[in-house]
């Protein structure tokens, strides 16, 4: 079975659940050294410049970029999960805080999404994740908002099955938020797009979330 790589970055990441059963690599980046600190968890690898951190944590599982860089800390971590061979990544302590970082962790999904892999953004009560050229599907028991949207130019061939706003056979734009305010109706739902990518954001806590992983 592969490893889930949860990466905790450094806004407040609420509870911080791992998936029962499963392997896993838990990498900090950067200040979310401190988050998983305070939960009593040992990370496997930390990851970063160290800026917002204020120190540079010592260690054979430390891996530090220089300040100046394109890529975020989250970015980086993400990185060297994929190098590692993971698939499946949990971000936390990726929501809220500095808007800009909130929009590149948008990005981040959808570059993992690109690459084969998929990301969740997990929240106090949502979640986020990216698909390309494929689908999302979710159990009976969800319940709540919805949203379904097209990062980047178009998604073609877009299903919504299941929940109370279907779509078949349709497009995204990135210019339009067509599919917001959708919600669960106690079915099986499902999200896909035969081309291009979707980010999807829904009401879930993070236990939740993990019980199904």
């Amino acid at each position: 079975m592969e490893p889930i790589c949860y990466i905790v970055g450094a806004c407040p990441p609420g509870a911080l659940c791992l998936a029962p059963g499963r392997p896993s690599l838990v990498i900090a980046a950067d200040q979310g050294l401190r988050h998983l600190e305070a939960a009593g968890i040992a990370p496997d690898l930390i990851v970063g410049d160290f800026d917002s951190l204020g120190t540079v944590p010592q260690g054979a599982n430390v891996i530090r970029h220089p300040v100046e860089k394109d890529d975020t800390d989250m970015m980086l971590a993400v990185k060297t999960g994929l190098e590692r061979g993971c698939r499946t990544f949990v971000l936390y302590g990726g929501l809220g805080g500095r808007l800009d970082h909130t929009y590149a962790n948008f990005q981040t999904l959808t570059y993992l999404a690109r690459r084969g892999a998929v990301g969740y953004l997990v929240g106090e009560d949502a979640v986020a994740a990216a698909v390309t050229a494929g689908a999302l599907d979710f159990p009976e028991r969800m319940e709540g908002w919805i949203g379904v949207f097209c990062p980047d130019g178009e998604a073609r061939g877009v299903e919504i099955r299941g929940l109370y706003y279907a779509l078949h056979d349709s497009v995204l734009t990135s210019g339009f938020p067509l599919g917001a305010s959708n919600h669960f109706t106690g079915q099986a739902a499902s999200v896909s797009a035969r081309e291009g990518t979707l980010l999807v954001m829904w009401r879930e806590g993070a236990a939740s979330l993990m019980s199904r992983l």
